[in-house]
This record gives structure tokens, sequence and C-alpha cells, in this order.
């Protein structure tokens, strides 16, 4: 389906990894310290893609509009990064992928709303990406996804044009970036996909299942 991709991006949580356990555990502690009963890990889950704000909102019902969101969020930032690769995981399939990639001469690389506070040591400290050709955080350029400057950058540093990369990402944000950036898109329906998400409506060019589901997306009389 897609031909002359010569990059895969891809987004972080949710995409490669699945960190909701970490995330959740970093909120979950914040109330128990504070005399609430601990939530199972179920109810974190779907807003784990949306970083501090979802977590915030799963454990306080707390909106970054509250006038304590900024002194919480620092807070759940502190918890996460002593917890960071604790219970952290690439989701099933990810690391096969990310090696038949390579072996198809394809680069790859992270483009994620994470900040390099985070998303440098995490990826750093899991032998997944040691083969990534770049990692892009949140506060790497000027702008966040939905914003494509995360993904140009990445093309960027990659040496390559952003019509040669696909981006892969469970969040809609993701395709309206790689829209925006020139890349072919790609839907992961297996991520943390928040409530009442429609992934048919986000545009993608295609969506996969499970992380392999991409590896035939990417075939060509060349590499079959």
């Amino acid at each position: 389906m897609f031909l002359g991709i010569e990059a895969v991006l891809f987004d972080l949580d949710g995409t490669l990894i699945d960190s909701a356990p970490d995330l959740g555990a970093a909120a979950d502690q914040m109330r128990v310290a504070r005399g609430l009963p601990s939530l199972p890990l179920e109810q974190y889950r779907p807003m784990a893609g949306a970083g501090a704000r979802g977590m915030l909102g799963i454990a306080f019902d707390m909106t970054p509009s509250h006038p304590d969101f900024d002194a919480m969020r620092e807070e759940f930032f502190v918890n996460y990064e002593r917890r960071m690769t604790q219970l952290t995981r690439a989701f099933d399939g990810v690391a096969e992928l990310v090696e038949r990639l390579h072996g198809m001469g394809l680069a790859w690389g992270v483009v994620t709303n994470k900040s390099m506070r985070f998303a440098g040591p995490l990826t750093r400290g899991m032998p997944l990406f040691g083969t990534a050709g770049t990692v892009v955080g949140g506060d790497t350029t000027p702008h966040a996804k939905p914003h494509p400057a995360p993904l140009l950058e990445a093309a960027r540093q990659l040496g390559l044009d952003p019509t040669s990369c696909l981006y892969v990402g469970d969040d809609e944000r993701d395709v309206v970036a790689g829209l925006a950036a020139g890349m072919g898109t790609v839907a992961a329906t297996y991520g943390y996909l928040g409530r009442n998400a429609d992934t048919t409506a986000w545009g993608a060019h295609a969506h996969i299942h499970n992380p392999l589901d991409l590896l035939s997306l990417l075939q060509s009389p060349a590499r079959a």
C-alpha cells in the first residue's frame, strides 16, 4: 500500500510501548497519599495517551483549569520519573517489527508529545530503541502534535523528505500531524484510544490492529 517509504516514525505511548501501568501507578500513588482508595489500572489505561492531564483527570477528576493543576502535575511527574520503566513494556510484536524494519533497510524513529525529560531517559533505558534513528519529544520543537513541526524535525534529523516517511500513532492528533507533514499515516487501533474514539473518522490512510500488521502495508515487489 505504501510505496517509496524510507522511514517509519512512531508515536511512543500506546503505539510502541504500554506505559499505562507506570503512568497509572504514578497517579494512584497520589491518591493513596491523600487517603483515597486505589483505582484499578483498567480505569487509567484508556487515558494513558493523554499523560499527566489524562492521569490526573482519572485520579482526581481534575482538569488543567483547576488552580492546583500545575502543582499536582509536577508531583505526578516526580512520581513517574522515579518509576518510568518498572512496569512499562513494548507491546507484543513491536520488537519483531523493529527488527524487521531494520532488516528491510528502513530507518525508524519516535515522535512523541512526551517531553524529553521523560522520553530521553525512557528510550535510552530500553534496548528496544537501540536502533532508533531519532527521538523527538514534545518540547524538541516549539510546537507539539497535532502541529507537524515535530514530524518534520524527525524527517530532518534522518535526512529524509517527509513524503518518504510513514507515521504510526494511536491518537487523532498523530494522524492530523502526519497528514499536515505530508506523510503517510497509520492509526494504531490497539493503543490508548481514549473515551469513545472513532478511529475511522481520523482520516488515516490505513489502520492496524496489532504492530505486525504494519509489515503488510510496507510490502512492495522489491521487498516482498
